[in-house]
Formats: structure tokens, sequence, C-alpha cells
């Protein structure tokens, strides 16, 4: 199977002012006691391993003892600002377990692990630079997923919280094989599901290691969910299949899942059901979502060169001219979801 090739090192897009007014009104944008530069000044780190020695690319970072009491204590107030009300009253009953830095990919974030001394019930959140188009990302997932995703902006800082799953890479070298037929079948279906909201809302890159499987006990199963947890690639690649996990070599078990369950007239059906499903979606946040698409049609989030080649790519797939007019990422994107909201009762997708 070809390998797609992404953009190496994809530039951050600052947050303009009509972003910064939007995230403002939606509770998204709030003043914060720590930024991302403040957890660079780090003295020193040390490789993390996971259970099977294997290195995650992660460090688990140090710093000098005056920099991490007031580290440390900022950090535990951002906890309760994303998790909570803000309130200080149970910071003495916190304990930042770990800072950790990613090495790898464009953002480079800190993963935080906080702890509750009391119970020793833990989670972890991520500090990241605030680029525009992961943020994005991250509003459209809100609205046009199943999951609501809680983050905040202060600045160029990013908060984001966790997201719980099993890595996509690790479900299917080490879990998919041993699922049952059923559970096979369940699963096949997620993954057309998530492959066509992927590729309308155009969010890129969703190799396996950039999303999660959700299991959860129903009854007498396991119901299986495929959640995004990477935004870095939202609308910037110009080349449309980035925007379609089925082409990535990664992916290319739940592809052949997908052809060994389905026949081509049930892929069709649930590509059609995720479509009507996001015209929903969109029913639903229309106000909000338009004053995004607003945004993002007038932010500068990709190179003309991208742009170009992806408005033509999707004029060949709708025969739609108003993709041809476009001249922004948020402009196509516009034009996507109007073509969905007029058209989703009458499709005919393409077949895998």
């Amino acid at each position: 199977m070809e390998d797609l090739k992404i953009s190496k090192k994809k530039p951050s897009y600052p947050i303009n002012s009509k972003l910064h007014k939007y995230l403002s009104e939606y509770n998204r944008n709030i003043k914060m006691p720590i930024f991302y530069d403040d957890l660079r000044r780090f003295q020193g780190s040390v490789a993390v391993y996971d259970n099977e020695d294997n290195d995650t690319l992660w460090v688990r970072v140090f710093y000098n003892e005056f920099d991490r009491k007031e580290i440390d204590l900022s950090l535990k107030k951002v906890y309760t600002i994303l998790h909570s009300d803000g309130n200080e009253n149970t910071i003495p009953f916190l304990n930042v377990d770990a800072i950790d830095y990613c090495t790898f990919g464009n953002s480079n974030p800190f993963r935080i692990k906080i702890r509750n001394i009391l119970n020793d019930n833990f989670t972890y959140f991520y500090v990241k630079t605030a680029d525009a188009s992961r943020i994005y990302g991250l509003e459209l997932e809100h609205m046009l997923s199943p999951y609501n995703l809680n983050f905040l902006v202060s600045n160029a800082t990013l908060i984001e919280e966790h997201i719980a799953g099993i890595p996509g890479d690790v479900f299917i070298k080490d879990m998919l094989p041993h699922c049952t037929k059923s559970e096979k079948s369940q699963i096949a279906k997620e993954f057309v599901k998530f492959n066509e909201r992927c590729m309308i809302r155009l969010l890129g890159d969703m190799r396996s290691y950039n999303y999660v499987i959700v299991p959860t006990h129903d009854f007498d199963h396991v119901v299986y969910k495929l959640r995004a947890i990477d935004f870095d690639q939202q609308s910037y690649e110009g080349k449309f299949n980035i925007y379609r996990p089925q082409f990535f070599k990664e992916n290319f078990k739940m592809v052949e899942l997908v052809q060994e369950c389905f026949e081509k007239l049930s892929i069709d059906q649930y590509k059609i059901e995720e479509r009507s499903i996001l015209v929903k979606r969109l029913k639903s946040f229309h106000g909000r979502i338009d004053k995004l698409i607003e945004c993002m049609a007038e932010d500068v989030i990709s190179k003309p060169e991208n742009i170009n080649l992806l408005k033509g790519k999707i004029y060949e797939y709708t025969q739609d001219e108003k993709f041809m007019h476009c001249n922004s990422m948020g402009q196509i994107l516009k034009n996507a979801l109007d073509f969905l909201t007029h058209n989703y009762e009458n499709v005919n997708p393409k077949g895998f």
C-alpha cells in the first residue's frame, strides 16, 4: 500500500483577534497562571519507557527547586480551572507526579500527571503552544463528533484534557486479532464512520497512533468506538487523501477488516448514516459553528499551494463549482459542510 506523505513540519499559526473573541465568547479563553514557555525552563530530563522497555519518545523533565515549587502550584491551579470552577481549596490534596515532554511531532507538548493524594486517583492534561489550526480542529471535534472536548487557551498557550483510550496502533497489533467476529464487524463499522467524519471535516493524518479505541461494556458485550486524539493537521494539507484514514498504511489492517466484513452496499449505508448524523450536529450547533467557520474562512492556516490543490481535488470529487472559488481552508470547509447539508439524503459515496 503506497504511503501518504505528510509535511515534515507544519508551521504553527497564531491566534488572530477574531478567533480570540470567539474563544472568549464560549469560555475557552481565560487567564492562566502558567504558560508553555515557563515549562521549557527544565534543567534536565530522562527517557520514559513503556512496560516493555520501548522508548515512548517522551522524556521526564526536572526543574531546580525554586522553579519546581512555583510550577507545581501553577499546574495545580490549572487543573482546578480545567476540571472544576477554579476553587483552590482542593490544591493541598493534589500532587504533580510527573511532567513529561514529547520530543516527537509538531506540537512538542508537556504531559502533566496530577494525583489526588487522598485516594491516589490521577489524571493527565497537556500544555501546548496555541496553534490556530489545532484549535479549529478541537472545536470542530467538539461540535461534529460524538464527543465533547475540554480545552482552554491563554495567550499563546493551549491547555488540553487527556483523551483516554487504547492507542489505535497498539489495539490493531495486540487486541484486534483476538476479537470475536461480532466485535470485528462492529469495529469495521466504526472505522467506516470515522473515515467519513474525518474526510468531511478535513481532519488529516489520522494514522493509527493518532486515534484511540474506546471499549465500553454494555450488558453482555463490549462496544468499541474510534476517537481522534491529534488535531495538528486540521485543514492544512493539500492532498485530499490525507483526510481519509483508509489511505494510510498504518490503517491497512482496518481497511482489510472492512473489506472482509462488509459488501459495498453496507459500507455506503454506514457512510450515509454518518453524513446524516453530521448534518444533525451541524443544525444543533448552527450559530456557534457558523461563527467558527467565519473566523476560519478569514484566517491563514495553510499555504496557498495546499489550498489550490485541495479545492481542485474536492471539485473532482463533488463537481461543485463553488470549491473552485475558495481562497482559504475555511472557505473550503464551509462549502464542504454546505454541500453535505444540501445533499446528504442523496449522496453517492465512493467505495473503499
